[in-house]
């Protein structure tokens, strides 16, 4: 058996990142049955969210930048949710083929009933955990984020 040098807040992070593909799996599975009475995906769900948490409209690239997301998969899932009516597209003034994506009033109210129903599903979820220690998760993958984007984008300039 191959033998790793880690450090101890190696081993750490790597038995957290295995919890964390681990919950991730359980989220989407969890989410997917959450919505699916609304005609959504948890994939579906998380690109309405990024368009209605957006401070304007964006094209497809930015949403995807924001999520985190590979452009194609969006445009896919985009284009999905326009044929259903959930989106629809607007001219950009600064950029001729990148159009502007933006909610109809059924994507809102799709996504609004979609945030009813997570609602007292993540106020259970939650009940027995100590608000201070979600905090401490939420700073310490906020920062592993930031330093996994840095990265990327030092790539991206080399």
């Amino acid at each position: 058996m191959l033998k790793y040098q880690r450090t101890t807040a190696g081993d750490a992070l790597t038995n957290l990142m295995l919890d964390l593909f681990r919950l991730n799996s359980l989220l989407l599975i969890a989410g997917d049955r959450m919505v699916a009475q609304l005609g959504l995906t948890s994939a579906r769900w998380q690109i309405l969210g990024a368009i209605v948490h957006a401070e304007r409209p964006q094209p497809v690239a930015w949403l995807a930048r924001d999520l985190g997301a590979n452009r194609q998969n969006v445009q896919r899932i985009v284009n999905d949710l326009h044929s259903e009516g959930l989106v629809a597209f607007e001219a950009n003034p600064h950029h001729r083929r990148a159009q502007l994506v933006i909610l109809t009033d059924k994507g809102r109210r799709t996504f609004e009933a979609a945030m009813a129903l997570q609602a007292p599903w993540v106020n259970s979820l939650s009940e027995g955990l100590a608000v201070k220690d979600l905090q401490t998760v939420h700073r310490v993958i906020t920062a592993l984020r930031k330093k996994l984007e840095s990265i990327d984008e030092a790539e991206e300039r080399a």
